[in-house]
């Protein structure tokens, strides 16, 4: 089940990462400033959010396995428009089409995640899932931006409908389809006003503290990771044809590290682990935003430490907000927090977009300023994790598993 979900996991990863390196032809192709690049970034996000807070008011109505499912082909679809665009504006609706699908099928695979498996192995499931993040570092961006160079940047989008639709015919056969995906509680939801119930989940004390808490980390991460291979590029003085190596580089080591962080934050605490990995990811953070031409060796370096740590902190940063969720109301607050994700990614893109100055050089200017403001906001997330309780007293569900054939 975890591996298919990572799957799942994987082209939507990819679809939003890619657009990420492909900026220098982006650039080129669209003529975009670096407001506009943000503008691409925002319309994902947004798009996103408004979709999971729409999607949180029924989701709980829903068998896991069929919305999934029926989230997933739209996608699919999204990344096939996508390869299509012929101008700019295309492109931004098609955007925002991918970002509708993509930013409730992230809420909905934590959701059986947290459904599935007992609070005390989370962090190690979540680690599975989000090596997700480092195949599609160490496989699909690279081979996706080979093809890009070799073709055009639709090839990127064509590889993302490819595997997307191998992902659903797999996922249709293997994942589990649950006999009861919320507790018996949550079963009578049809007898309250669905309104209310959306606003109790919404407000609840702990929910908010996480959604502030994962609005922490989304900003201290999106301010500086859509500019990376433009600044690498344009300031750092790294061919564009050697980015598919950042990629690869920071891939490798964020695969065997994600699940290494899995399997400390279930040994030492969540919360411990990531304060832990959080303070050392203020180290990449400041020297990507601020490094001047260096070689080759230099820029992998300093990418290898940026993916293992800044993305590292996610696995058990999400660990602890899986875990936060009311009782009888996983699927509505986890989609809910996928929605916060994608404002805290599109707001932080847009900020950056606004501080950012691209010099008649192709240089970017301001980008440590950026830097700073993630550190910042990295520290007030140290701080404020401590303040989400765990409240996890659901039992594991129990599936039914569906023949194959």
């Amino acid at each position: 089940m975890l591996l298919t979900l990572a799957a799942i996991q994987f082209t939507t990863v990819l679809d939003f990462m890619v657009i990420m390196p492909l900026a220098p032809q982006f650039s080129r192709v669209f003529d975009l400033s670096a407001q506009q690049f943000g503008w691409l970034i925002s319309a994902y996000t947004f798009a996103a959010a408004i979709a999971g807070i729409a999607a949180a008011l029924v989701i709980e109505r829903f068998e896991r396995k069929r919305l999934l499912l029926a989230v997933y082909v739209g996608f699919v679809a999204a990344a096939a428009v996508t390869a299509s665009a012929q101008s700019f504006a295309m492109l931004l609706l098609a955007r925002a089409l991918a970002g509708i699908f993509g930013g409730v099928l992230y809420g909905v695979i934590f959701t059986i995640i947290g459904d599935t498996i007992p609070e005390a192995r989370r962090g190690r499931a979540t680690g599975v899932v989000m090596t997700s993040f480092a195949i599609s570092t160490v496989a699909g961006v690279p081979l996706a931006l080979l093809l890009s160079n070799a073709f055009n940047w639709r090839a990127a989008f064509v590889v993302v409908a490819a595997s997307g639709l191998v992902n659903a015919l797999i996922a249709r056969r293997t994942l589990p389809t649950a006999a009861h995906m919320v507790p018996p509680t949550v079963e009578r939801q049809h007898e309250r006003a669905m309104w209310s119930e959306f606003v109790r989940t919404l407000t609840f004390p702990n929910h908010l503290r996480a959604f502030v808490f994962t609005l922490l980390m989304m900003i201290s991460g999106f301010m500086v990771i859509p500019y990376i291979s433009l600044y690498m590029t344009s300031n750092m003085g790294l061919p564009e044809t050697q980015l598919p190596l950042v990629y690869l580089a920071g891939g490798v080591a964020t695969f065997f590290t994600a699940r290494w962080f899995g399997h400390w934050a279930d040994r030492a605490g969540k919360r411990k682990t990531y304060r832990w990995i959080a303070l050392m990811s203020l180290a990449p953070l400041l020297i990507v935003t601020h490094a001047p031409v260096v070689p080759l060796a230099a820029t992998l370096a300093i990418a290898v430490m940026f993916f293992v740590l800044v993305s590292g902190r996610m696995v058990p940063g999400m660990a602890v907000v899986t875990s936060a969720a009311r009782p009888g109301a996983r699927a509505a607050f986890m989609t809910l927090n996928g929605s916060v994700m994608q404002i805290g990614s599109g707001f932080a893109a847009t900020l950056s977009g606004a501080l950012i100055q691209r010099l008649p050089s192709g240089a970017l200017q301001n980008y440590h300023w950026v830097g700073w403001i993630a550190a910042v906001t990295t520290l007030i997330a140290i701080w404020w994790v401590g303040t989400v309780e765990t409240l996890d007293a659901a039992p594991v569900l129990t599936v039914i598993e569906e023949p194959i054939g």
